[in-house]
């Protein structure tokens, strides 16, 4: 799936705003492939995979697009 940034804290986490979809999606910088968390900024398109867990659906191999 495809989408851009949308929220990063300095916790190490952020949201991702999908396309077509109205619920951003939580991301943890564990989940992160090929790039950085200091490396991402708000915009940047990337790319995911969704996955279910206990407190939801989240991003997984995230990479820039």
């Amino acid at each position: 799936m495809t989408g851009t940034i949308k929220k990063l804290t300095d916790k190490g986490f952020g949201f991702i705003a999908r396309e077509g979809e109205d619920k951003d999606l939580f991301f943890h910088s564990k989940d992160l492939s090929g790039v950085m968390f200091d490396e991402l900024k708000v915009g940047d398109a990337v790319t995911f995979e969704v996955v279910d867990t206990e407190k939801g659906p989240s991003a997984k191999n995230v990479a820039r697009a």
